[in-house]
């Protein structure tokens, strides 16, 4: 994205704001790892989205009374710190690339916000690590506390940019989702990659490891959320990031996993027999997660309100476990108790964005479920699970998560399955895992 997408973004916001505001953008901090070893830094979100600015412990602000201004704080030139650990941009590189109207060493950020704070009402924090959580108060009361007794009191209300700033990010422009599609396409290569060389005898480990190299080999240097590679009874643990498991013969395996491009997320889940081929039980789990999955993707268009999404594949899947034996009594009773909660025990779906869980409310400002709209973008997830304890349950259905995912662009009047590409019917897995032994 070019520096006047950043520009662009802040005056969108700027404008929605009331006059005489002034926004705190706190950037995260680079966390340590062992010593003197870090962790691999990774800007906020909410910073990066609206200034681009990706070195740790910067700090923005951006202005807005008789003028605009956008300001950043960062961390000053030094030879012996950029020989170890890499260049900076320093105070000059954030006005010539980053577009900064002024700039400033960190160390002066105190005494430039008090500064820029006379005069100033409202003061929107986005400070996502509470950074400054302690400070705040007494900043917005500086001007009021050290003016004479006889000056006007400035009184300033501090509010969360959040509740702007997140509606900004939902709607994504033709850049973002160009960004989107890349990180998709990785991930489609990749986990063809691991399909393929799934096998009976192969760690999860070694599976998760050839997801992130075919990743890097299609351009994208990191994943958007911890690998999920969960063999059999693992996959029954929804966050399950071990991934330390051998894989057994008659097992399913289901893998989460999904690349990042330019801070933009995918998130992508496959299950699939281990050694290829679908035993009648899992056959059968398969298509009534697929089924839900198929059933909610083809209502997609704009206008349609986001809680039908959920519904309809809870029900589609409430249907087929009954039919199955697997739940008792009649579809309204089992809907209205929700007793089909035991096996399907997360929701459907979520925005995607920066965030792989990305921003944005799923209501509108009167509390009602929000209707979709060209440019959102989002995850559909039906999933079953019946972990090996569920003793009342026959025994050829234990012992398996199945969860199917795909990624979702709202259109026009409809909707693309970006993730499409990658092997979903029972069919196409199980002859795309033919084609790998032979």
């Amino acid at each position: 994205m070019t520096l006047d997408i950043y520009q662009q973004r802040r005056v969108a916001l700027l404008n929605q704001l009331p006059e005489n505001s002034l926004v705190l953008l706190a950037g995260y901090q680079q966390k340590v790892r062992s010593k003197n070893i870090k962790y691999h830094f990774r800007q906020d979100n909410n910073f990066f989205y609206l200034t681009g600015f990706d070195e740790p412990d910067a700090i923005a602000l951006l202005i807005k009374s008789e003028t605009t201004s956008f300001q950043l704080f960062l961390r000053p030139k030094d030879k012996d710190q950029e020989v170890n650990f890499g260049t900076r941009a320093g105070v000059s590189g954030a006005v010539e690339h980053y577009n900064a109207d002024h700039a400033y060493p960190v160390s002066e950020f105190t005494t430039q916000l008090l500064c820029q704070m006379k005069g100033i009402t409202s003061f929107y924090v986005c400070d996502e690590t509470d950074r400054f959580s302690s400070e705040i108060v007494s900043w917005t009361n500086h001007h009021r506390h050290n003016g004479s007794f006889d000056t006007p009191k400035q009184f300033v209300a501090i509010k969360q940019l959040a509740e702007v700033l997140h509606q900004h990010r939902l709607i994504k422009t033709e850049d973002e989702i160009q960004n989107i599609r890349l990180a998709v396409k990785a991930s489609i290569f990749a986990h063809k990659k691991v399909m393929q060389a799934c096998s009976p005898g192969i760690n999860e480990r070694e599976l998760s490891a050839l997801f992130n190299f075919s990743i890097a080999n299609k351009g994208c240097s990191d994943v958007a959320y911890p690998n999920i590679v969960a063999s059999g009874n693992n996959a029954c643990c929804l966050h399950y990031e071990e991934n330390c498991c051998e894989l057994e013969d008659g097992q399913m395996l289901l893998i989460d996993a999904g690349a990042e491009c330019q801070y933009y997320a995918s998130d992508i889940t496959r299950s699939y027999p281990v050694n290829g081929k679908f035993s009648n039980e899992q056959r059968a789990i398969y298509q009534i997660v697929l089924n839900a999955l198929d059933r909610a993707i083809e209502m997609i268009k704009p206008g349609l309100a986001w809680n039908l999404i959920n519904e309809t594949c809870m029900k589609v899947m409430a249907c087929g476990l009954k039919e199955l034996g697997l739940l008792t009594g009649s579809i309204e009773h089992i809907m209205a108790t929700e007793s089909y909660k035991r096996f399907t025990v997360h929701k459907t779906g979520h925005w995607l964005g920066m965030d792989v869980h990305d921003v944005g409310s799923y209501h509108d400002t009167a509390g009602n479920w929000r209707r979709l709209e060209n440019g959102m973008v989002f995850t559909i997830e039906p999933g079953i699970y019946i972990p090996l304890d569920a003793t009342d349950v026959p025994e050829g259905y234990r012992g398996m998560g199945i969860r199917i995912e795909d990624d979702i662009l709202v259109t026009d009047c409809s909707f693309e399955n970006l993730s499409k590409d990658i092997p979903r019917t029972v069919d196409e897995i199980e002859n795309f895992m033919a084609e790998a032994d032979g």
